[in-house]
């Protein structure tokens, strides 16, 4: 009986705020239209913030490191040429039919000295696979002349941009190169440059070279060995799981590790949480002003009944009930415009993630790099909600001053008030 008086009284409280609220119904509806208004804009923004985060992951992951990779354990923090790994052909197959995917490439890699007719530069040298890397990486989509690599044991080379500049070399030139064998001894070849990179990355237009990986280990003694099993996935939210697959497969093989995209670039990571803190100083000054219009609708609120609450004092009417009363006016307020806006910012969210984003001459500079040139961010919960929960959490926290200010109200002089 207790708990059904309880509820009665709390749904009468509810009924009398909702009441109260709409006693100014134009100062009501301004208060709750900028929360709508910012509330869309914040879903709109954040889903956009995230799926940038989400192309810029995979643009990156795409280009070189892939979202997985297979390697002897040490080698990421200190590269060497005898830390590669035997076995490497039928590793991969295995790989590929546990996982069920296709886009498995393994890479080894070295440095040398790379000369031409006229010059010697210090190059950074990958053998690839010529059929495989395509698929795990956009780097042989971004040839600017010529054509990528042929055959496992081909005697051909693949430049970055400025390297050939530098070289002084173009396609079907001779590049001489000497480097380090896996057992400390000479390597040296003389190959044609079949392909140029243009990639608009400085570190591989500047400096990589690319082999066929059979030729690669024929050259530097790494009879079917490599440093890298690259592992391209669909999605990031498949990367654990896979994960926690290659480390069950490669049970039997201790001395290889499993990386992950954020082990293997740390800094992407941490230059998106540096971006993500910063657009929410923009966002805070947002919420800001919200819940100042909020303050403001409240106070007036309060200011104009000041009479109306001091003649309820005085019939014994607690200021703690009155306080919960504003309170509950806010949270009112508040969902109201958290309800529409977050239906709003979704439709908007839906939109962008069906008809993508584009920035006007975005399409061209992406095709440079072999990428998409519209962005279609996904509709997802933590899009839809931060922003809005923390305005509504900021909305509240202002109407609590309102209400307080009740506790502080004589009865007598209350209703001496005009």
């Amino acid at each position: 009986m207790t708990f059904l008086n309880n509820l009665k009284r709390s749904g009468a409280i509810c009924g009398l705020a909702w009441r109260n609220l709409w006693r100014n119904p134009q100062r009501t509806w301004l208060t709750v239209g900028a929360m709508i208004f910012s509330n869309v804009l914040l879903v709109a923004m954040i889903t956009l913030q995230l799926g940038m985060y989400d192309t810029m992951i995979e643009t990156s992951l795409k280009t070189m490191s892939g979202h997985l990779q297979v390697q002897k354990k040490g080698y990421q923090d200190e590269p060497r040429m005898r830390d590669g790994f035997a076995g490497v052909a039928r590793l991969s197959r295995e790989l590929r039919r546990e996982l069920g995917l296709k886009t498995i490439s393994a890479r080894a890699e070295g440095f040398g000295l790379a000369s031409s007719a006229e010059r010697s530069i210090g190059i950074r040298i990958m053998g690839v696979e010529p059929e495989a890397e395509p698929r795990v990486s956009s780097l042989p989509g971004m040839l600017g002349e010529g054509r990528w690599l042929k055959g496992m044991e081909a005697e051909e080379i693949v430049l970055g941009a400025s390297l050939a500049r530098n070289l002084k070399v173009s396609v079907g030139d001779v590049v001489t190169f000497l480097g380090t064998a896996r057992d400390g001894s000479m390597a040296a070849a003389v190959v044609t440059v079949v392909g140029i990179l243009e990639t608009g990355i400085g570190d591989v237009d500047r400096s990589l070279a690319q082999l066929p990986l059979g030729y690669f280990q024929t050259v530097f003694g790494m009879p079917d060995q490599a440093h890298r099993l690259v592992i391209q996935l669909t999605a990031l939210d498949q990367v654990e799981p896979a994960r926690q697959l290659l480390r069950e497969t490669l049970a039997q093989r201790p001395e290889l590790a499993v990386l992950d995209w954020d082990a293997l670039q740390p800094g992407l990571r941490q230059g998106i949480e540096a971006d993500f803190v910063s657009a929410w100083f923009l966002y805070g000054i947002l919420i800001l002003l919200v819940s100042l219009s909020v303050l403001n609708t409240q106070l007036m609120s309060v200011l104009e009944r000041t009479r109306e609450f001091g003649v309820m004092l005085a019939l014994g009417m607690a200021p703690g009930r009155l306080a919960r009363l504003i309170m509950l006016e806010s949270v009112c307020m508040v969902l109201l415009g958290l309800a529409l806006g977050v239906l709003g910012g979704g439709l908007v969210a839906a939109c962008l993630a069906h008809w993508g984003f584009s920035v006007p001459g975005m399409e061209e500079a992406m095709a440079r790099f072999n990428l998409p040139g519209r962005i279609y961010p996904p509709l997802s919960l933590p899009g839809l909600m931060i922003g809005p929960l923390a305005l509504c959490a900021g909305a509240v926290l202002a109407s609590a001053y309102p209400a307080l200010r009740l506790y502080w109200l004589r009865p007598l002089a209350a209703m001496r008030s005009r």
